[in-house]
C-alpha cells in the first residue's frame, strides 16, 4: 500500500477522529476536539498516515518542556484496524522516533491496547503496567453520598480554573500509571480548560472555603451520548473520607439528568482505591491495555 507521513492541519481533525473512534471506542474524541488541539497546543507534534487521500493512522508526540534533562516522552501511534498490518503503524512510530530523539527525549512511554501488544514489543518496547477501562449505564449509576459537613459540592462553572489546575497539580503525579500530567498554567488553561469537549457543567469538584479538596473532570459526546471521566482525584490531605466517590457520584449523576446514557473512565489496575469507587458507581471493566516504555 502507498500512503504517505506528514503532519496534521486542522482540517485533518475529521479523519483522525474517525481513527480514534474505530481505534479506541471508549475514548471522547470528537472531531471538534482534535481540530481545538491541533489549533492550541504548541507542545505536541502531530503526525498522519494518508492513503487516496483518507486518513488511515495517527501519531502524537508530547514534547518536553525544553529544559528538561533525558525527559520520557508519552507518544501515541494508532492505525483504523482495517489498515492494520500493512507497513503504517511502523512508519509513524519511525517518524515519532526520530522526531522524539531530536526533542531529547530518553524514554518513550505509549499506552498498548489488547491488540497492539505485539506490535509495542516487536519494536522493543517493554510492557509496563496493566490499565483498565470500563463502561457504567447512566440509568444505574446510585445515588450520591451525603455532604460532610463545612464542605461544599458545585460545579466547574462556580470555581476559578486556577482552583482546578492547582488540585491537578497536587494529583497528578500520584497516577501509579504515570500517563497523568499537570502542565504550566498557560497550556492547561488553554488545551484543557478551554477544550470544547469539556462540560463544566457535569465536572464536579468538593470545596473547603476556597480550597478544591476533591475534583471529577468530564468530557463528553453528545451525539454518542458518551462522556468520559477524564480525572478524578482527592488532594492528598483530604484522602480517605469518600470525596472521590462523592464527585464522581456526583457528576455521573448529572450526566444522567443531562441525557447521556453511558459512562468510560480508564484506571491503572493497581489502583485499588479508584477501582472500588468505580465498581460501587457500577462501572464494569470492559477492556485492558499496558503502558510499555522504550529506551532511545
Amino acid at each position: 500500500m502507498v500512503f504517505e507521513i506528514r503532519t496534521a492541519v486542522p482540517e485533518d481533525a475529521v479523519g483522525i477522529a474517525a481513527v480514534w473512534a474505530a481505534a479506541m471506542p471508549h475514548l471522547v474524541m470528537t472531531a471538534r476536539g482534535v481540530e481545538a488541539g491541533l489549533r492550541n497546543n504548541p507542545n505536541r507534534v502531530v503526525l498522519v498516515a494518508v492513503t487516496d487521500s483518507e486518513i488511515v493512522g495517527y501519531g502524537n508526540i508530547y514534547l518536553p518542556a525544553p529544559d528538561a534533562v533525558a525527559p520520557r516522552v508519552r507518544i501515541t501511534v494508532q492505525v483504523l484496524p482495517s489498515h492494520r498490518g500493512q507497513g503504517i503503524g511502523s512508519a509513524l512510530l519511525e517518524h515519532i522516533t526520530t522526531q522524539s530523539a531530536e526533542a531529547g527525549a530518553a524514554r518513550l512511554l505509549v499506552v498498548a491496547s489488547d491488540d497492539s501488544r505485539s506490535f509495542a514489543t516487536k519494536h522493543g518496547f517493554t510492557i509496563g503496567r496493566e490499565l483498565s477501562h470500563s463502561q457504567a449505564e447512566l440509568s444505574a449509576v446510585p445515588a450520591a453520598p451525603p455532604v460532610p459537613d463545612g464542605l461544599q459540592v458545585v460545579d466547574y462553572n462556580a470555581v476559578q480554573p486556577g482552583q482546578i489546575w492547582q488540585a491537578t497539580v497536587a494529583v497528578a503525579h500520584g497516577d501509579p500509571s504515570g500517563l497523568s500530567s499537570a502542565p504550566p498554567y498557560d497550556e492547561w488553561f488553554a488545551v484543557e480548560w478551554n477544550h470544547p469537549e469539556l462540560r463544566r457543567d457535569l465536572s464536579i469538584a468538593v470545596l473547603e472555603d476556597d480550597e478544591v479538596l476533591a475534583f471529577s473532570t468530564t468530557t463528553a459526546d453528545p451525539a454518542r451520548k458518551v462522556t468520559w471521566s477524564a480525572l478524578t482525584g482527592t488532594i492528598p490531605a483530604a484522602r480517605g473520607r469518600g470525596l472521590a466517590k462523592l464527585v464522581k457520584a456526583v457528576a455521573l449523576g448529572r450526566a444522567r439528568d443531562a441525557g447521556l446514557a453511558r459512562a468510560y473512565t480508564g484506571n491503572d489496575a493497581g489502583n485499588k482505591p479508584m477501582l472500588a469507587v468505580n465498581e460501587w458507581l457500577g462501572y464494569r471493566v470492559a477492556g485492558s491495555a499496558w503502558t510499555a516504555e522504550k529506551e532511545l
